[in-house]
């Protein structure tokens, strides 16, 4: 069977950051274990590569393969996160301990966590799949809408990823009830049938040129995060019940896409995404230095993604053509 991977660099640029976004940068995996057990990390890593980094060049691919838009990335990228959270690690059904903490019974029900079930895909959906696709599209514009695989390598990458969930589920254990695993199982299959059929511009911004500033966008992608964290903080003190705390989430993120489809504007739609990327990481970088600056090279992992964007912020500007002044006239070579 022929395997072509073509063009490369791209293809291993999203498999890193689709992992380093919501696991070295959220410190779930320290980036000092590098340092300290290399080799583990080297397993450990190779492992997360073959969930996040396989899962997203597969949605990239059925994305460009179908010419879709971003609502089948972000609905892709939901059936992703129930593919990792429940049938691989399956942090849905754990009743106590880390990651889900006081979640496992702040809207637990039926052996599900129910609030942490939607909050998680959200989350993989965002930034484990819609953010590496979005930061890989601007670092190489020109292969944006190329596919990268041809048929070989697309299966291999489709049994990487399956034989990776497979055996997360098999080392994790406590997996879901039989009614639950039928309940995620229909569920991530409606979405990917959803994201088939979306059209392309379902989530295209209003037309015209960006109407609010740059930083304003950047506040308006940061707010989901930010929503959650809240909910972090209710789950601990629970000051309104977990529907309340659902319904928080759902209307904070709602807003936030209908302010970017007004907002966000389709005359320069690649600086409306690098705002949006530096909005998502930006919540990022906060809680990584309020929350999160106890764990070992989380700062250094933060530094090097605000570097990220520094460095894509200035090839961005350096590429654009020179501005014209209003009311000057372009002189023509005269002919002879």
């Amino acid at each position: 069977m022929r395997i072509l991977i073509r063009p490369r660099w791209p293809v291993v640029a999203l498999l890193l950051l689709a992992p380093s976004i919501p696991e070295l940068l959220t410190g779930s995996t320290p980036i000092t274990t590098l340092f300290f057990a290399p080799a583990f990390f080297a397993i450990s890593f190779l492992g997360i590569v073959g969930l996040y980094g396989a899962g997203a060049l597969l949605i990239r691919e059925f994305v460009v393969y179908f010419q879709k838009g971003w609502a089948s990335v972000l609905l892709l990228g939901a059936a992703y996160g129930i593919g990792e959270e429940g049938f691989a690690v399956h942090t849905f059904f754990e009743p106590s301990g880390v990651p889900v903490d006081a979640l496992g019974s702040y809207g637990h029900a039926l052996g599900v966590n129910w609030l942490w079930a939607p909050g998680l895909t959200i989350f993989h959906a965002t930034y484990s799949i819609a953010l590496p696709i979005l930061l890989v599209g601007l670092i190489f514009p020109h292969e944006r809408e190329r596919r990268w695989l041809d048929r070989g390598s697309l299966a291999v990458t489709a049994a990487v990823y399956l034989f990776v969930v497979v055996l997360f589920s098999i080392v994790v254990g406590h997996g879901p009830s039989p009614s639950a695993f039928a309940f995620f199982l229909v569920v991530s299959l409606a979405l990917i049938g959803l994201a088939r059929w979306a059209p392309r511009d379902l989530l295209r911004p209003r037309a015209g040129p960006m109407r609010a500033p740059p930083w304003a966008l950047a506040v308006v992608a940061a707010l989901p995060f930010a929503a959650w964290t809240i909910v972090l903080i209710f789950s601990t003190h629970p000051l309104i019940p977990a529907w309340g705390a659902a319904l928080f989430t759902v209307i904070v993120g709602l807003l936030a896409v209908g302010a970017v489809l007004r907002f966000g504007g389709t005359e320069r739609p690649e600086w409306t995404k690098f705002y949006l990327a530096t909005g998502m990481l930006g919540i990022l970088f906060a809680w990584d230095a309020i929350v999160e600056f106890a764990i070992p090279g989380i700062l250094l992992v933060t530094l090097v993604f605000v570097y990220l964007l520094y460095w894509l912020r200035r090839r961005m500007r350096s590429s654009e053509p020179p501005a014209v002044p209003a009311g000057a006239v372009i002189a023509r070579p005269s002919g002879r």
